[in-house]
């Protein structure tokens, strides 16, 4: 059923949009975008989508967007999945699989990026597909008057300004671009996905403010920091304030920068709650402050990652300490990608080729996936039974290998 349903997908037109979102919003209990409803948004690639059609209804969608992911070492092109929907009435009909197969397929025999990434609304769906969760969003909290900054703390010289969301924009763009490519798991944002960046629908605020922004500049005018944030009042039944102040994003290109920016967003006044739901499980903000134990997490699954073609991304991504193995990966679901595979990489480059020699690991594609951007290990996945080590000490060398100094983190949903 499910080659059937691959063949049987094709993009859809300009005209056809209004049907297609409506579908997709339908399945997610939501209502299109005011705006978007009857025309795509800027960053939609309309070739790019899938849909399969009963008569004049749509009763399935899917989308990629070619975005650009940071990886250790390196950047990497990234296929974007999204707007990924099958309509109840077609539920349990290989409908999904048929996307996938489909979506992955025309990536490998176009040569396209050699690696996937998607958001998943539901953890069991895409492990049969091959993903897995390569990233993790800490989801901090915690009560402002317990969250202080360390008197020791350097805030250097500059000052932070509220800005516009023109003025943030243009400054914010330049930060970024030079934060981004050393985090993996983040990507590149050009005009178009900064403009959805700072898209401020008043229908998602969720009874808060409009966003906020901040910029930190340095004693020369220079923009080394941003941040952007909203803030909810509340009041207790005794009359005292209660605020909730939400933080979306908070870069910087230096530590005082960063620091500055957060002493000015916990001293808010009215403000008694902070919440920072994209944040790293790594972010410094835990160093900053006085009582570590304050700032409480949740953490979730973020973004989930697929290699597309083993070889290529092995290849493309850097290895802190050498490595030369023999992996024999199991992927079932792209045949392409089963068998063995020599991996040779050191800090300055890698790669990774067909070998008929004997596998010193042997993995499943899911396992190889979440262990691509350095933050889980092999050996973790080793203990949980899914990496099976062959040559003794092979998988703590590779653990070692695939790991890398800079926790992975993906503040871009899509």
């Amino acid at each position: 059923m499910a080659d059937d349903v691959s063949s049987q997908l094709r993009p859809i037109t300009v005209d056809e949009w209004p049907a297609f979102t409506q579908a997709m919003h339908s399945v997610f209990a939501e209502d299109p975008p005011a705006d978007f409803a009857d025309r795509p948004a800027p960053v939609a690639e309309l070739d790019r989508s899938l849909a399969l059609w009963e008569g004049d209804r749509v009763v399935a969608t899917s989308g990629i967007y070619s975005r650009t992911l940071t990886v250790p070492g390196a950047v990497v092109p990234c296929a974007g999945i999204t707007w990924v929907s099958v309509a109840p009435t077609h539920r349990r009909r290989g409908v999904l699989t048929g996307i996938m197969r489909r979506q992955l397929t025309e990536l490998h025999e176009q040569q396209r990026e050699p690696v996937a990434g998607l958001w998943a609304a539901e953890y069991p769906i895409y492990g049969r597909f091959g993903y897995a969760p390569a990233t993790v969003e800490a989801r901090f909290s915690g009560r402002t008057e317990r969250l202080r900054l360390r008197p020791d703390v350097d805030l250097g010289t500059g000052r932070v300004e509220q800005a516009t969301a023109e003025e943030y924009g243009a400054a914010a763009m330049a930060v970024h671009r030079a934060v981004h490519r050393f985090v993996p798991g983040n990507m590149a944002r050009d005009d178009r996905w900064w403009n959805r960046q700072l898209r401020d629908d008043p229908s998602q605020r969720k009874g808060a403010t409009a966003r906020r922004y901040l910029l930190h500049r340095e004693a020369d005018g220079a923009v080394t920091g941003y941040a952007a944030y909203r803030v909810k009042d509340s009041w207790t039944d005794t009359g005292e304030p209660d605020g909730t102040l939400t933080v979306e994003e908070v870069r910087a290109t230096s530590a005082p920068a960063y620091a500055a920016l957060w002493q000015l967003l916990l001293s808010i006044d009215l403000m008694r709650t902070v919440k920072y739901p994209a944040s790293s499980p790594d972010d410094p903000l835990r160093w900053l402050v006085t009582d570590g134990r304050a700032l409480h997490s949740r953490p979730v699954d973020g973004l989930w990652v697929r290699l597309v073609d083993v070889d290529r991304a092995l290849a493309t991504r850097r290895y802190p300490t050498p490595i030369d193995l023999v992996l024999e990966v199991r992927d079932a679901f792209c045949p392409w990608n089963d068998g063995r595979w020599r991996l040779s990489g050191h800090p300055a480059g890698g790669y990774c080729g067909r070998t008929d020699r004997d596998p010193d690991i042997v993995l499943g594609i899911e396992e190889l996936s979440a262990a691509y951007l350095g933050g889980f290990s092999l050996a973790t996945l080793q203990a949980a039974g899914r990496v099976t080590e062959v040559s003794p000490g092979a998988v703590t060398l590779a653990s070692a290998a695939f790991g890398w100094p800079v926790t992975p983190w993906c503040p871009d949903s899509f």
